[in-house]
């Protein structure tokens, strides 16, 4: 990979970055703050400056050893790795610098003695402090957790990157990382009860509380979204692809809560502008890092990409009080996790790597195996046939009707079981689509089909 931009790029950075730094002078010049379009610039300097970086240092990581072959191709040359810390501490760094927009308006009025310059008042009369404009604590409280967690999940994914760390080690760490943004949760929210579909309201009520464990469901929410990107991963551009493909989605699902689309101001606008300010640098570094990491790839994006991606998915999630529509647009995640587990959980053999073989007779991907060099239990043994009646698995047995390999259990190989051995390229394109596909009818279920057992949707 070069490490150089070309001169159309960066002609073409240098007039965004100066574009997005109009745009964010202009929003304080005339007042207003404007912080959806401040962090519309703000993701647009992320892009140009993770573009940038990724082109710069690329060499820098080969030399410090940060490199990797790409096995599914012909030539196998070494090409930078772990290049997904870059994108995401341009991300961290984005979300610091854009502190000032969204509470420019509460800055402002806080600062200026509320607008009440002009009044007198006798000394006993005054309140000390900034009492005369109440400023948000608690939205700022929620935005530095976020930020906290965030930082806390990228320097996990560095370590693995770094020392390789085993899957059953750090597995659980995600839930220490969510501590702050749970923490904010209890003290600014703190709202634990479910809503009761209309057949179970007879027994339950209307509202169930969970109490302490709805606790627990959001640190395992976190667990599963910060591993659910770095499972379903092996080919070029498949984990930087499905966030953003989940990240656009979950936008437009934010944009369903803010004006045209609803009576303004909808009780969740904030919740969901909330989610925006999050989610648009997300989709700006990522788009860098996929134009670097699409087929064929120039780079990797290393661990700290997946567990930053499904970290953001899971702080944006839990403090924007939707995380049932989360889990929703993560259900290609949890069929790939699921479908995983005899092999995560070493009930069958998992090899080290279980991305699909290239074929360099054909130039194809075909699905990767694992052999059973011992025989399995019996009823390993039949539940494997049955998923391989089911077309689920391609198994192979011996004379004997013993099972002595099947296809790696991870979505990405079931796909080439289902439509057999095709180009890298258009694997991704096809879990993509499946991936959209997915999140679209969990929208439609959401905002729609939700009628049929709740009385109302809150859009």
């Amino acid at each position: 990979m070069t490490s150089t931009l070309s001169e159309t790029e960066t002609y073409s950075l240098l007039s965004l970055s100066l574009a997005c730094f109009g745009v964010l002078f202009n929003t304080f010049w005339d007042g207003s703050g404007e912080p959806l379009i401040a962090s519309i610039a703000f993701s647009s300097l992320a892009f140009a400056f993770c573009y940038a970086l990724i082109r710069w240092l690329g060499n820098a990581f080969i030399r410090r050893g940060f490199k990797g072959k790409d096995l599914c191709k012909h030539k196998q040359t070494e090409i930078p790795e772990t290049m997904g810390a870059i994108c995401a501490m341009v991300y961290l760094f984005t979300l610091i610098t854009f502190i000032p927009w969204p509470f420019y308006k509460d800055i402002v009025v806080a600062t200026s003695g509320g607008g009440n310059r002009d009044v007198m008042k006798e000394l006993e009369e005054v309140e000390t402090g900034r009492f005369l404009h109440r400023f948000p604590h608690n939205k700022l409280a929620s935005y530095l957790s976020a930020l906290l967690s965030l930082q806390t999940v990228v320097l996990l994914g560095i370590g693995d990157d770094l020392f390789d760390i085993r899957w059953r080690h750090k597995v659980l760490i995600p839930a220490f990382a969510a501590i702050p943004m749970l923490i904010v949760y209890f003290v600014d929210f703190g709202v634990t009860q479910m809503v009761v579909p209309i057949p179970l309201r007879p027994y339950l009520g209307e509202l169930f509380d969970l109490g302490w464990l709805y606790y627990v469901y959001m640190a395992m929410l976190s667990i599963f979204s910060s591993n659910s990107i770095n499972i379903l991963a092996g080919i070029n551009g498949i984990e930087v692809a499905q966030s953003l493909v989940i990240a656009v989605l979950i936008v437009i699902n934010d944009v369903l809560y803010l004006s045209p689309f609803t009576t303004y101001p909808h009780p969740a606008t904030d919740s969901h502008l909330f989610s925006l300010y999050l989610l648009l640098p997300f989709i700006g570094v990522s788009l860098a890092l996929l134009k670097h990491n699409w087929y064929p790839a120039k780079v990797f994006v290393g661990d700290t990409y997946c567990y930053f991606a499904g970290m953001v998915f899971a702080v944006d999630g839990i403090l924007g009080h939707f995380s049932k529509t989360l889990i929703l647009l993560l259900l290609p995640q949890g069929f790939n996790f699921v479908y995983s587990a005899p092999q995560l959980f070493h009930i069958v053999p998992c090899p080290r790597h279980r991305l699909p073989h290239f074929n360099a007779r054909t130039g194809l991907l075909e699905c990767s195996r694992v052999e059973f060099k011992r025989p399995l239990a019996r009823p390993i043994a039949e539940c494997l046939k049955l998923l391989h009646r089911l077309r689920m698995l391609d198994v192979e047995t011996d004379a004997k009707g013993q099972v002595t390999s099947s296809s790696n259990l991870t979505l990405i190989n079931l796909w080439l079981v289902w439509f057999g051995p095709m180009r890298e390229d258009r694997l991704a394109l096809g879990l993509l689509a499946f991936q959209t596909a997915i999140g679209f009818l969990g929208l439609l279920v959401r905002h729609r089909m939700a009628l049929l057992i709740f009385t109302a949707d809150n859009w």
